[in-house]
């Protein structure tokens, strides 16, 4: 019996990757022209002219009359509608799927609206629910950027991690002649390369194995949210690069995500020629930033890689219960809504200690009842005055008769002539 056989393969987790709005549809279809095969995407969105044209092998219209195939027209509440009564076709799309990723741009209708009840869903389905999202520029206005963190917040609530890429910090990679198409072409790029090593690493045995329930008990019912960055470097030093690269990523704040991280999942993909020696150097460099962190790690060799070495990163920040990354202040809304009502202030009179003679008790009660009667005399005692000011001409109705009804002038104010105090 031949006893040096290969172990084999686990069984590879079922994995199915939905693009949602406009935003879903651009990046499943940067990654299937990217190599990855068309019938792991489904795409959806509200109104079905924008699927015609996506790539993805199931195109899914979330509509409804209410949207009378205009598409959400910018309301979440729209999207959300239209998705709940898509709710038994979204099911059936995952049923049996282990990994169900979600990529969408919030601060719209579809992406905004849909993707919270798509990963509340597909959670109740069983899979292992990962969102993809992007905040909108600043620029972009304030009711975008109100529209992508209600949207968000639904999210944490509904799937188990969150992976956010805020457009506002590709202005740290571009050039101020970077036109518009470009720049979101980037934030795309971005995106897209993190959904494909995530996608990698649970599609291809490697030779250090991440297995999907240990990805499971990493994220699963935490709710964190998480950032990401993707780092590439070839030839001599590549694994040097490559450190050097993540550390100063604008998606991992410089080097800062890793402080304040709980957990943080490293994937390295290379050609033939990745050492041991490299990817132990890589990850020495990740757990000396992250050294309470729970880190769990994966290599797998790709031919088609040749010198090059890729290392993806996506580092857990857990969230407290009202949604907020553990550490972070309320805001000032927050703040005002939880304060507790404020204790009304003490009476400035102090009651009479009981040992007292009757007395004395009396003095100090007509005291009191003087002082307040005083008080009372002393302001009903003020009458409303005539200001000594300078009398000027009234020019051209100098000579006018004065106004008398009922032998009052009615050309002097009410208030002087009755003799309403103004307080």
């Amino acid at each position: 019996m031949n006893t040096n056989l290969p172990a084999p393969a686990h069984e590879l987790p079922s994995l199915r990757i939905f693009g949602v709005g406009d935003t879903g549809l651009s990046l499943i279809d940067l990654m299937i022209a990217d190599g990855l095969p068309p019938d792991s995407f489904a795409a959806v969105n509200a109104g079905g002219h924008a699927l015609e044209s996506s790539a993805a092998a199931l195109k899914i219209p979330v509509e409804n009359q209410r949207l009378r195939g205009l598409g959400s027209g910018g309301d979440p509440e729209r999207g959300r509608q239209a998705a709940e009564e898509k709710a038994e076709e979204l099911k059936a799309l995952c049923e049996g799927i282990g990994v169900v990723f979600i990529l969408a741009g919030l601060g719209g209708g579809s992406g905004t609206g849909i993707s919270p009840v798509l990963a509340r869903i597909a959670k109740a389905a069983g899979a292992l629910v990962l969102a993809f999202v992007t905040i909108p520029f600043e620029c972009e206005g304030s009711r975008r950027q109100f529209l992508a963190q209600q949207g968000l917040a639904e999210l944490k609530a509904a799937a188990d991690g969150i992976i956010c890429l805020p457009n506002q910090k590709i202005f740290k990679l571009i050039e101020e002649n970077t036109t518009v198409v470009d720049t979101f072409k980037l934030t795309n790029r971005f995106l897209a390369d993190g959904v494909h090593g995530l996608w990698r690493l649970l599609r291809f045995n490697g030779l250090i194995e991440i297995r999907l329930d240990d990805v499971c008990r990493l994220l699963q019912d935490r709710h964190c949210e998480s950032a990401f960055a993707v780092a590439e470097a070839a030839g001599a030093g590549r694994s040097e690069q490559v450190i050097e690269k993540l550390l100063a990523h604008p998606m991992l704040d410089q080097g800062e995500a890793f402080s304040e991280s709980e957990a943080v999942l490293v994937s390295l993909t290379g050609g033939p020629s990745l050492t041991m020696a490299e990817v132990n150097r890589v990850m020495e460099q990740i757990k000396a930033k992250c050294e309470s962190a729970q880190v769990m790690m994966g290599a797998c060799v790709d031919e088609a890689f040749g010198d090059r070495l890729a290392v993806t990163i996506v580092t857990a920040r857990k969230l407290d219960r009202d949604g907020a990354p553990r550490g972070h202040a309320g805001g000032l809304d927050t703040q005002l809504l939880d304060r507790s009502p404020t204790a009304r202030p003490n009476s400035r009179f102090l009651p009479p200690p009981p040992n007292l003679p009757p007395e004395e008790l009396q003095r100090l009660l007509s005291r009191q009842g003087n002082g307040r009667s005083t008080a009372r005399r002393t302001s009903a005692k003020l009458r409303q005055t005539q200001l000594p000011l300078e009398i000027h001409s009234k020019g051209r109705f100098d000579k006018s008769e004065p106004t008398i009804h009922k032998g009052e002038d009615l050309d002097v104010p009410t208030y002087l002539r009755r003799g309403v105090p103004l307080n």
